[in-house]
């Protein structure tokens, strides 16, 4: 996966092994608590460096083994 900003649903399947309609209510819920900080998000994207965060509980993935 190429290092970009935003992810999509299709990037989350790939990355976690989950379904499609798993990864949308992923990017739902993960947009709803950035919306409710006070952030502006896109939907059916997620922020990379957000989506990391939450998921692998650190911005650099290369930490988790």
């Amino acid at each position: 996966m190429t290092n970009k900003r935003f992810i999509t649903a299709k990037d989350v399947v790939e990355e976690l092994g989950v379904s499609s309609s798993y990864a949308y209510k992923l990017i739902r819920k993960l947009n709803a608590e950035r919306e409710a900080d006070g952030f502006v998000t896109i939907k059916g994207r997620v922020s990379r460096q957000y989506f990391d965060e939450r998921i692998y509980g650190t911005t650099d993935k290369k930490e988790v083994v």
